[in-house]
């Protein structure tokens, strides 16, 4: 109940418990807002005990603020219409400067490590592996990417698992293509990229043309039927078929990593594909018939509904905690029967405290009922979220497609992104030495360097700046701004920071281990002081919510708090030594805060743009 005032001419924070306080005390609220520290005096004078455990936190936190150092004042907002409903606080300038110089010694930048560390497996990317990453796998590989980052920071332990999709109708089309359809010379020049070429080959030639997974269902389509037939030989460990799958699967891998390379995305602890878990299923539904949770239904294996009901229609299955299909009539298992395994063999192997799982807003239903078994399985002392994420749209706002229609490969979005980030710094190289500012050359080398810094980050920001439970524009002009809330601009405002430093010929280093004196003058000195002692509120937000755009909010806070800084504040041309240590200090601490915040966010910073 203490926020950020939304106005700060009325302070920095916000006390929100003036008026439930009231209720609970049955006191005029103007009683407790408009003399807060006598009636907080008052109540301990007499000792009094609140009726309800709620007012007795309140009336503690209350007896706190009244009697510390940190606060300058407790004010009243004006808001005559609704009454006095809540206080607000101001800081104190020597209790800032004074957090300051504590938060520029710590490598942590005043983040401390979380008291209770908890065990997380993070599962996030997921590809079916035989076939090129498109846009679709975008959002899950960063924001679990940033999700791991963030909680790892935090002082968790996080294990991430890629779940990977290897044992499907997508290797059967593979498999079909190399014997029908393969360019031997092109398979041993570049096996990745013909590999790649043969499965974009096949699927070209399905009758029904679509860019979701191929459906395992009855068909009479002759080409998706003999992919389909490769793929049951191969479940049936055929030699042939086994060996060809042994002998993609690390092309197919390689493939993928050159993209996670790219993305500047963390290595994983696991990558369990679905073959890892196929051996484990039978004794899944063998569990769950024993245990009398599934049931024989039509020749399937049906888990019924917590009522013990297999519901007959479909309407019926959409309600409240739905059935589920483990073993098809085929002896086939599902979907859910891989998941019910994934989560035995973890809670067994890792014990986890909670297991989250990064899979687009589609999946929803899936994971209510999977995660409902699981509970009525007996796992119920571990937390299981889904890391739910809207769509990427395109600027016609329907789903983002490439040129030609389909659905874009992420390495040619990436290729299109570093291009533009390239030729954007090179028309600013331009233009800044056209003005008379002074612009270093740099080699080809460290141009290339700083555009792929510049391009992948406007891709990854443009996604975690944005609720992930909502759909956002994929649009490189602008993710590739130059102002705004983009990457581009928090990368340039660390790049500026740090070139202070180059021009003034300044090590840094003492301030982060003998800090000088830190003096608020001004305005936005007083704001850049107070947004850097705010890092960790964003850090705890985005960790407890699993939300990591609550870091790139802070952090468009920061910048521009920084931005008005540089307009009013000189810096080595400070009026006195104290005041230009004092300002190189927080210029300091800004860079390494940016740095730190695009870190957990899978961003690099470049020293130059």
């Amino acid at each position: 109940m203490i926020k950020q005032t939304a106005d700060s001419t009325n302070g920095d924070y916000q006390l929100n418990f003036a008026m439930p306080l009231s209720k609970l005390l049955k006191i005029d609220s103007k009683v407790v807002a408009t003399n807060f520290k006598d009636f907080v005096a008052t109540l301990k004078q007499i000792n009094y005990t609140a009726p309800h455990e709620e007012a007795v936190a309140q009336l503690q936190l209350g007896m706190w603020l009244a009697g510390n150092e940190i606060f300058h004042s407790f004010e009243l907002l004006p808001v005559a219409e609704k009454g006095p409903g809540f206080l607000n606080l101001r800081l104190k300038d020597a209790w800032l400067a004074a957090k300051l110089r504590e938060v520029a010694v710590d490598s942590r930048l005043g983040v401390p490590a979380v008291a209770s560390p908890r065990k997380f497996i993070v599962e996030y990317s997921s590809p079916n592996v035989a076939k090129p990453l498109h846009v679709g796998h975008l959002r899950s590989t960063i924001i679990g990417d940033a999700l791991t980052r963030l909680l790892r920071f935090q002082g968790h332990t996080v294990i991430t698992d890629n779940h990977l999709g290897d044992w499907g109708t997508q290797f059967g089309i593979l498999i079909h293509g190399f014997r029908n359809y393969l360019d031997a010379k092109g398979y041993d020049e570049d096996p990745v990229r013909e590999l790649a070429r043969l499965y974009i080959h096949v699927r070209g030639l399905f009758v029904k043309k679509s860019d979701e997974d191929e459906a395992d269902g009855p068909t009479d389509d002759p080409v998706l039927l003999a992919c389909q037939r490769e793929t049951a030989k191969l479940h049936a460990g055929d030699p042939e078929n086994v060996e060809l799958w042994k002998k993609f699967m690390p092309f197919c891998l390689e493939a993928i990593h050159r993209i996670y390379r790219r993305l500047g995305v963390l290595p994983f602890d696991h990558e369990h594909g679905e073959s890892f878990y196929n051996p484990l299923m039978p004794g899944v539904v063998e569990e769950l018939l024993a245990k009398k949770l599934a049931a024989e239904s039509k020749g399937a294996i049906v888990i019924p509904n917590a009522k013990g009901v297999i519901p007959a229609t479909e309407e019926e299955q959409k309600k409240e905690d739905p059935p589920a299909l483990i073993r098809k009539r085929d002896g086939a298992f599902t979907y859910t029967t891989s998941d019910l395994a994934t989560v035995k063999y973890r809670m067994e192997t890792f014990h986890p405290d909670a297991m989250l799982y990064a899979v687009d807003f589609r999946q929803a239903l899936h994971f209510k009922t999977f995660f409902a078994l699981a509970r009525r399985w007996g796992y119920e002392n571990v937390e299981m979220q889904h890391i739910s994420f809207g769509s990427v749209m395109g600027e016609n706002n329907k789903p983002f497609a490439s040129r030609s229609g389909g659905v874009p490969e992420l390495m040619d979005l990436i290729d299109e992104a570093v291009v533009r980030g390239l030729a954007k710094y090179k028309v600013s190289y331009t233009d800044r030495k056209a003005h008379g500012h002074d612009v270093p050359d740099l080699t080809p080398e460290t141009e290339h360097d700083i555009a792929e810094a510049i391009g992948v980050g406007a891709i990854k920001y443009a996604d975690l700046s944005q609720n992930r439970t909502s759909n956002y524009v994929f649009s490189y002009d602008k993710m590739l701004a130059t102002e705004g809330n983009c990457s581009t601009y928090m990368q340039y405002a660390y790049a500026r920071c740090r070139s202070i430093f180059r021009k003034g010929n300044i090590d840094e280093t003492r301030f982060r281990t003998d800090p000088p004196a830190v003096v608020l003058h001004t305005a936005q000195e007083r704001a850049i002081a107070l947004q850097l002692l705010r890092f960790p509120e964003a850090v705890d937000a985005a960790g407890a919510e699993y939300f990591p755009h609550l870091l790139s909010a802070y952090l468009w806070d920061l910048c521009k708090a920084m931005s008005r800084f540089y307009d009013e504040c000189p810096v080595l041309t400070a009026e006195t030594p104290e005041l230009r240590d004092s300002r190189l200090l927080i210029v300091d601490l800004v860079s390494r805060v940016i740095r730190q915040t695009l870190d957990l966010l899978g961003i690099r910073t470049v020293e130059r743009m």
